[in-house]
């Protein structure tokens, strides 16, 4: 019995480092261009200069310089002369982890529909010594109890799903708008508490 929870402890070990050692092709296309552009946008409108900032104020540092890839792009973002290179350099780590965060907390859904990507990410975090903390979600999308519809919007999943990925139920039209049907078919707005 000892014996099956050591060997128990000694595959999960193995998957994590496995999965963290690996590149991180696994991350869905559809997520990280969704993070791609959540992040973007935010810093077309607040500048890309606090992007590192923001990396390092999240102590993501040894997680980025600890992972081979991210730490090349780290390397390259920080020492190239082009702004142009330097900003996507910064934007491309932190699509990789918000993707990450996103995956491996089943924001909106996203680890279900990708189950093995969702297990992965969260063997990497957990490799890492993450825990529970998700900054990169956190700061795109504060306050994280009350997404905006905007925010959610940004990272919902894609309508062209193939019909081999999971179903996933789907929220009512009157859920996504804040309305309600009143007694005589009249349309009631609800206000958040």
């Amino acid at each position: 019995m000892v014996a099956a929870e050591v060997a128990k402890v000694d595959d999960q070990a193995t998957l994590a480092d496995k999965a963290f050692n690996c590149d991180l092709g696994f991350l869905p296309n559809a997520l990280t261009a969704q993070c791609e552009n959540l992040i973007e946008s935010y810093h077309e409108l607040h500048g890309y200069s606090c992007l590192p900032d923001i990396l390092w104020k999240a102590r993501l540092g040894p997680f980025i310089e600890s992972h081979r890839l991210l730490g090349q792009l780290l390397r390259k973002a920080s020492t190239t002369r082009s702004a142009k290179k330097s900003n996507n350099g910064f934007v491309q780590i932190a699509k990789a982890i918000l993707s990450l965060e996103v995956l491996a907390s089943s924001f909106a859904g996203w680890s279900a529909l990708y189950p093995e990507s969702g297990s992965k990410a969260r063997a990497i975090l957990r490799r890492t010594g993450r825990g529970p903390q998700m900054p990169l979600m956190e700061f795109y999308l504060n306050p994280p109890k009350h997404v905006s519809s905007a925010h959610a919007g940004a990272l919902a999943l894609p309508s062209d799903r193939s019909s081999s990925e999971a179903e996933l139920p789907r929220p009512s039209k009157s859920e996504l708008t804040g309305k309600k049907q009143g007694a005589n078919n009249v349309d009631v707005v609800v206000q958040p508490a």
